[in-house]
């Protein structure tokens, strides 16, 4: 009987051992887990500061484009604008400048820059304006001023080519002595603009 006791009494040791050991692995296992997720927690922080640290500022810088070409032009966005090849399309003047001669070092040119956009759903291949044929007329003693070369302009702007609401940009050089400072343009198959000023 004694001998009996005495087995369950080793029995129960060893099982009471095994699930102690048991006990001990779980907690060993737990911590290790804990201890994980405060090392991905710790580095997750990091991470996000780095982030937040080299990621680019935005800065709120004033948008000058839209005042530059204004003033550089001496005129001012939508100032002078006519309806061009009846109603089919408008012409507005983007910028009329002084500029140098390239060949003769002289300031007696006038960089005319000019924007076409259609309007019209229906246009013909014979729709267009002939820009190279721009004039311009000295407002006070009606002096007129001719192109300075046909080369010297961007041709003829064709509605055809267009897609209705779109624009084609185009340009002229006028040969307008320096003294001048507004002249009335003429510009083929489009209203007439008056004292239109010169930037120098």
């Amino acid at each position: 009987m004694s001998n009996f006791l005495s087995g369950i009494a080793v029995i129960l040791s060893i099982l009471a051992l095994g699930f102690s050991g048991f006990t001990a692995y779980q907690v060993f296992m737990l911590q290790e887990k804990i201890a994980a997720v405060n090392n991905n927690a710790s580095t997750g922080t990091s991470g996000n500061a780095q982030l937040e640290t080299t990621a680019p500022v935005s800065s709120a810088a004033p948008d000058t484009a839209a005042t530059t070409p204004a003033t550089a032009s001496g005129i001012q966005p939508g100032q002078f604008v006519q309806s061009a090849i009846g109603n089919k399309a408008k012409l507005e003047l983007l910028s009329v400048k002084r500029i140098t001669d390239p060949d003769a070092k002289t300031r007696d040119v006038v960089n005319v820059q000019m924007r076409v956009r259609r309007l019209a759903s229906e246009v013909s291949p014979n729709d267009a304006i002939n820009v190279a044929g721009t004039k311009a007329r000295n407002p006070d003693t009606s002096e007129t001023y001719e192109p300075v070369d046909y080369k010297r302009s961007s041709g003829s702007v064709n509605l055809y080519f267009v897609r209705r609401n779109a624009s084609s940009d185009a340009y002229v050089w006028l040969r307008i002595p320096e003294g001048v400072t507004a002249i009335d343009l003429f510009i083929p198959d489009t209203g007439a603009f008056k004292n239109v000023p010169i930037a120098s």
